[in-house]
């Protein structure tokens, strides 16, 4: 029943109805009540300054995330699969690590270079597992994989070591900024995440047979006609700009890539025409509602997202484990 309504016109409406109506609730969720935000004008500069591009960044990078999970786990076919097995997020946390490090001994300004080198360390990672990871070699996607992991663990080693030299005041920056925070949202960052979620949204519809043919194994695919090494090459690249971005943006958030796709599946099936807009409306909404909760907890301060959004992927994607190996037992 749920799936039929979902995958019908009218659950496209509803997932835009809801969305909607997330994004107005968070508007209104945090230390400064809804009186204030529509009656003064310190509440109006709050919420067209901060809460608007806030909310909207939110939905924004968790359906960025979401989108870049259904990629990587259908490319792989790996369910465990997120956007880090690629590098990119460590590629991205070793370059905002070493920024914050590098200020502190030459002493200049942090707030507008550690997104950049966030963004050129994510795009770098993600070319050095390209070049390593040679998809014109046979078991190019494993050797990808594997070079994936080498990058992950190289930059763990570098952040530990950039960690240990650190000062107190750099350690504690570095911390914060590796839990994600979306307290720096501007409209900046807001209009250049999504022109490049715009950017994988146009060129998605036309590849959701192509992806489920992946599903069925590599070989089975290139009989279909697919071209799956270019397909997988495309979906990395699109994967790394979408994660590079959305971690420049607001530090490292986990699980909303590994576990939406997940539940998606659980809703609709593994057929990427549903699965696609489903996980986008879905990934949006929970950050959205994650940074909500993030805000309200302990407010006046908040916690850091990533913090949040483990608490509620963890036990979600356990869930989903037990669930999935009671199936299999049957």
């Amino acid at each position: 029943m749920i799936k039929k309504l979902l995958t019908s016109p009218f659950g496209w409406i509803l997932g835009i109805v809801l969305s909607i109506g997330i994004c107005l609730g968070a508007l209104f969720m945090g230390s400064v009540d809804h009186q204030t935000l529509m009656n003064t004008d310190i509440g109006s500069k709050i919420l067209w300054d901060i809460r608007i591009p806030r909310v909207l960044l939110a939905f924004v990078i968790g359906a960025s995330l979401s989108l870049s999970g259904v990629l990587i786990q259908s490319n792989v076919r790996n369910p465990l699969a997120d956007p880090s097995l690629i590098g990119v997020s460590a590629g991205a946390a070793l370059g905002a690590a070493l920024m914050i490090v590098a200020a502190e001994f030459v002493g200049f300004e942090t707030q507008y270079y550690i997104p950049i080198a966030a963004f050129v360390g994510g795009i770098l990672a993600t070319m050095t597992v390209l070049k390593l990871g040679r998809n014109d070699l046979p078991g190019g996607m494993a050797l990808l994989i594997l070079a994936g992991i080498a990058i992950n663990v190289v930059a763990a080693s570098l952040i530990g070591l950039l960690s240990y030299i650190a000062t107190d005041s750099a350690l504690r920056h570095i911390t914060f900024w590796s839990l994600g925070s979306l307290a720096s949202a501007n409209y900046f960052w807001l209009a250049l995440c999504s022109i490049a979620l715009l950017i994988v949204c146009i060129w998605l519809p036309k590849q959701h047979r192509k992806l489920d043919a992946i599903l069925l194994g590599q070989a089975e695919a290139n009989t279909m006609g697919v071209d799956v090494k270019r397909l997988q090459i495309q979906s990395i690249i699109l994967v790394a700009l979408l994660a590079s971005l959305a971690v420049s943006a607001c530090g490292i958030i986990g699980f909303i890539g590994l576990v939406t796709p997940h539940i998606g599946r659980m809703l609709v099936g593994a057929s990427h025409r549903y699965l696609l807009p489903l996980s986008f409306f879905l990934g949006g909404s929970l950050l959205v509602i994650a940074d909500g909760m993030a805000r309200t907890i302990i407010a006046p301060a908040e916690l850091p997202i990533g913090i949040v959004t483990a608490l509620i992927g963890a036990p979600v994607f356990i869930w989903l484990l037990v669930r999935e190996g009671r199936r299999l037992q049957w």
